[in-house]
């Protein structure tokens, strides 16, 4: 039992850091300008069209410069930010965008078994429609996670999210 009281205090714990340092929190700096309240909120493109979930759909990626050509070869092509994005995409380099979320690797997650039980993307990303630059804001530590659980009615066995054989 002294294992179970161990994790609940982590758990405790962690969502206190987390509630003290999301007060606090400031969209990072990223390589591009880019809007998801313009993007997801008043154009209405889904997340999946920027951020899609390759087979088997474990993972979401995150857009290549080129998918961002496919409207702003066009549209915006005189901007500065939207010349910046054509130079990466014409020389085929990643952006380096400075990722919000991270699970961390012991933890088993899969953005396709939370799509498929009916989550949506704001339940852990938060409301990305309107926000023009995007902080973490979710709490997505393992208190976090097993709360959602709770409330969802999902499992919280440990082996539900944790590879017991690493």
């Amino acid at each position: 039992m002294i294992g179970g009281r161990a994790i609940l205090l982590v758990c405790a714990l962690t969502q206190i850091v987390f509630a003290q340092n999301q007060a606090a929190k400031e969209p990072p700096a990223q390589p591009l300008p880019f809007s998801h309240k313009l993007h997801a909120g008043a154009l209405k493109v889904p997340c999946k069209m920027c951020h899609p979930g390759p087979d088997p759909g474990e993972v979401m990626t995150l857009p290549e410069a080129s998918k961002c050509m496919e409207c702003h070869s066009a549209i915006k092509k005189d901007s500065p930010a939207i010349q910046k994005l054509a130079a990466y995409a014409n020389t085929n380099r990643e952006i380096d965008w400075v990722r919000i979320y991270q699970i961390p690797t012991y933890v088993i997650f899969s953005h396709k078994t939370h799509l498929d039980s009916g989550a949506k993307c704001q339940d852990c990303h938060g409301p990305v429609a309107e926000r023009e630059r995007l902080f973490r804001e979710t709490d997505i530590s393992m208190g976090g996670c097993m709360a959602c659980h709770r409330a969802k009615n999902a499992s919280i066995d440990c082996t539900t999210c944790h590879d017991q054989l690493r």
